[in-house]
């Protein structure tokens, strides 16, 4: 359903761009969303687009060193990441909203549907 790509090892300063594609059609999902894990801590989410408007969110961690965008025709969303820090290591997920909810969802529980995730390594 939902399949991410794009996550590696990077030295800190580094650049990955990571790829989330979906099996149907984005304007099927009312929002996209890009979270991430490390082990023995939650998810969370870190960024995310409403589909009918392009509405964002950013957490105050990766503001302007992330930037989420999306390509209607190849049913994909992109987290670009820049300037990756060692706190960035983490396993990255995409996970849509199925139905309608209030702005931007950010809270892992309101998502339906999730991808397998990729690993995201920064070290020197």
């Amino acid at each position: 359903y939902l399949v991410e790509s794009g996550g590696g090892l990077v030295q800190p300063g580094g650049s990955l761009r990571l790829s989330c594609v979906a099996s149907g059609s984005l304007d099927d999902f009312y929002a996209i969303g890009w979270f991430r894990q490390v082990p023995g801590k939650e998810r969370e989410g870190i960024s995310g687009i409403r589909s009918n408007d392009g509405m964002t969110y950013y957490i105050d961690s990766v503001k302007g060193r992330f930037t989420i965008s999306r390509d209607n025709d190849k049913n994909t969303i992109y987290l670009q990441m820049t300037s990756l820090r060692p706190e960035d290591t983490a396993v990255y997920y995409c996970a849509v909203v199925v139905g309608r909810r209030r702005g931007v969802p950010r809270d892992p529980e309101d998502y339906n549907y999730w991808g397998r995730g990729t690993q995201v390594t920064v070290t020197s």
